[in-house]
């Protein structure tokens, strides 16, 4: 089978790229989007299925790469040292963007200073999952179950996370400082390699975005005993909301995570905002929604680059104190 667009997919591409005001491609044109994690977690997920739709409204080839390692930080310091030409792309989450900063002594590049910002594609909550199996041995049938074997066997459950730093990793630290329960972190190089030490037995438990963990909860392989936001969600109507875990110290918690395209620093202004109209139409794909939200995630656009950059500034207090709960200090 051949590679490379049909004439149907160039011809699309092409009148997406004149109805967005983009000079028409070259042949071969090629937008690179860094995913800082390896492939099987949710970024990767999410990454692919952006790619496949940004492709047509660009009119080039949209490619996923992945840049796994230190947080995010190495793939987001592979966009930061692009040219500023928008042919490189990140998906980045609220660690890359704000949390890291609180939780690392120092970082390769400032990401107020030294990203582009675009728009946020998606928002959603993180969600706790046990083995299926172990979660019978122990008789962990709930969170409550959970917390209190993990006191009465300190260290004995593992959780892993998708990385140091990471939503799932400042998640659990809240939690053990909460409840007391003593939890031992195993950190992976993203969600993927995580998922998979899970359904091997080789760790227990897991904090992480519900995208990759759905399917595994509705195959019978996880158990999915919390989320992370106040309230419950439609894609595991089953697990408490944290406003359901008050009596443990956990009823003020409402942790919302998003993801969000960046560029490197000094994009063009009319390119920042062409980009943006051109993720916001690949994102509002009705076959897009379809499968993230059965998921967990919801699509969530900014009106423009510059509301996205102010959204990190409003919710970089929100982000420090969660570091601060957590007692997470990474170098």
């Amino acid at each position: 089978m051949p590679y490379g667009p049909s004439r149907r997919e160039a011809a699309a591409g092409l009148a997406g790229a004149l109805a967005l005001g983009l000079a028409p491609p070259a042949r071969a044109a090629v937008t690179t989007l860094i995913a800082p994690f390896p492939p099987g977690g949710a970024v990767d997920l999410l990454a692919r299925l952006l790619a496949e739709r940004l492709g047509p409204k660009l009119g080039r080839t949209v490619v996923v790469e992945n840049r796994a390692g230190a947080g995010g930080m190495l793939g987001t310091a592979a966009v930061v040292k692009a040219p500023p030409d928008g042919e490189t792309l990140g998906l980045v989450s609220t660690s890359q963007l704000i949390a890291n900063k609180y939780l690392y002594a120092s970082q390769p590049y400032d990401p107020d200073v030294d990203l582009t910002p675009v728009t946020r594609v998606v928002t959603g909550t993180v969600a706790c999952v046990v083995n299926a199996r172990t979660a019978r041995e122990r008789g962990w049938t709930t969170f409550r179950d959970l917390i209190a074997w993990a006191k009465a066997h300190p260290d004995e459950a593992r959780m892993g996370s998708s990385g140091q730093g990471q939503v799932s990793h400042l998640m659990i630290e809240l939690v053990k400082a909460r409840t007391g329960a003593a939890i031992l972190h195993v950190p992976y190089k993203g969600g993927g390699p995580a998922i998979l030490d899970l359904l091997g037995g080789v760790i227990d438990m897991m904090f992480d975005v519900t995208p990759a963990l759905v399917p595994h909860v509705r195959d019978g392989s996880f158990v999915a005993l919390a989320v992370g936001s106040r309230e419950r969600i439609a894609a595991l109507p089953g697990a408490p909301g944290m406003k359901e875990f008050a009596d443990l110290g956990l009823g003020d918690v409402d942790l919302q995570t998003w993801y969000a395209i960046v560029g490197p620093k000094g994009i063009p202004a009319d390119l920042q905002a062409r980009l943006r109209d051109a993720v916001a139409a690949a994102m509002t794909d009705p076959a897009l929604a379809e499968k993230l939200e059965p998921s967990g995630f919801s699509v969530a656009l900014d009106a423009s680059p510059d509301d996205l950059r102010r959204r990190v500034a409003d919710e970089d207090p929100t982000w420090r104190e969660l570091v601060r709960l957590s007692g997470a200090k990474l170098e």
